[in-house]
């Protein structure tokens, strides 16, 4: 899946804006807390998967929102000054400079609620917040 991005002059703030943006379509931007979980989630799949952060969100097939189908594709596109997304934007820059906590005590998959995908099926989630629910 690939994303259309604004260029960026460096590779580091080229992942920033791609991560946040796929946080801010899955997330709504609802709150800090759920932010940090969603991005907590993300660095921790990426750890134990042996890949980038950036690679994780379009290897893992966990973000709906990377589905032109979905209703949460549109989301993508927010714009850069939204304050949502800003502070997504922040959390991004934390979580990559490994300056964020685990937020979702080690887990490695979500589904929104409005989803009840098969893997999740058999396991039990460990958090829910604002609408996610984060399994190990």
């Amino acid at each position: 899946m690939q994303l259309t991005l604004i260029k960026h002059q460096n590779d580091f703030a080229r992942d920033v804006y791609k991560i946040a943006r796929v946080i801010y379509a899955e997330t709504c931007g609802q709150s800090l807390r759920v932010v940090e979980a969603l991005a907590s989630m993300i660095a921790n799949g990426a750890r134990v998967n042996g890949i980038s952060p950036t690679d994780f969100i379009t290897q893992s097939g966990l973000f709906e929102s990377l589905d032109k189908k979905s209703t949460h594709h549109d989301l993508l596109n927010v714009n850069p000054n939204a304050k949502a997304f800003q502070m997504c934007l922040r959390v991004c820059d934390r979580m990559l400079k490994n300056n964020l906590p685990d937020c979702c005590f080690g887990a490695t998959k979500f589904h929104r609620n409005e989803f009840n995908p098969s893997w999740s099926i058999a396991r039990g989630y460990i958090l829910e917040m604002d609408g996610l629910f984060f399994y190990r």
